[in-house]
């Protein structure tokens, strides 16, 4: 006896709606995958659960290139079908797109913060993991042209300043020789006076002394003059 096709409903019980989930889930991720690789073909699929939580699968985990690609054929091929497409759709259109994407750079950015990992296949983990190093590598090669630039200025800040120390140690130098070189003068132009005639010391006697200087200059002059006076005398008697 053969078995009945199974009516397509929802399940009410929550237990077997959950592992029937799980199972459907699963398979449908695997028939994406082969398809994927038997046909070589690029497939995006997305599944939300009940509870909002996201599974996806991508062909070498490009789901941004897949979507974006699929987003320019829907927008090309609505305005073939429709040229006269109101505004009002279009803006729903290009909101829905952008909200699309705003969601997906937000999971995007939750992964690469190690969050929201267990909806990730070992593939997909392994393409973060090369996506993280690649950026590693290039912002540690920022980091080192940064520091090296930053040393190349600290160092033609030293040499300017060496520089500077330079000029200021030339000037102190040539006012110290011009300084000196004032005193040498100064000290011959002393020199030279110094070696001018001296006036001679004067004759400085006390009182006393003098008064008897004076007596014997006195005693002198009457000595020569009293042969003078005694033969003036004899004279005038004859």
């Amino acid at each position: 006896m053969g078995r009945g096709r199974v009516q397509l409903k929802r399940i009410e019980n929550k237990i077997n709606r959950q592992v029937t989930f799980s199972k459907r889930r699963t398979g449908l991720l695997k028939k994406a995958h082969e398809i994927s690789v038997l046909c070589d073909a690029q497939v995006a699929l997305v599944v939300f659960s009940n509870k909002g939580k996201l599974f996806e699968y991508a062909t070498d985990s490009c789901m941004d290139q897949i979507l974006d690609r699929y987003e320019r054929y829907s927008y090309a091929e609505r305005q073939l079908v429709e040229p006269d497409f109101e505004s009002q759709c279009n803006w729903t259109f290009e909101y829905s797109r952008l909200k699309a994407k705003v969601e997906l750079l937000q999971r995007n950015q939750r992964h690469y913060l190690g969050e929201d990992l267990d909806s990730l296949t070992l593939k997909e983990i392994q393409s973060l993991e090369h996506q993280l190093e690649t950026a590693l590598k290039q912002i540690r090669l920022r980091k080192n042209q940064l520091m090296h630039e930053s040393i190349s200025e600290l160092q033609k800040k030293e040499r300017a300043m060496q520089e500077q120390n330079n000029l200021l140690a030339k000037k102190i130098k040539e006012k110290e020789k011009a300084a000196a070189e004032e005193v040498h003068n100064w000290e011959q132009q002393n020199n030279g006076l110094n070696l001018l005639p001296q006036p001679l010391p004067c004759l400085n006697m006390g009182g006393t002394q003098q008064d008897e200087f004076l007596q014997v200059r006195r005693n002198q002059l009457d000595l020569t003059l009293e042969p003078l006076y005694s033969c003036n005398l004899g004279c005038f008697a004859a």
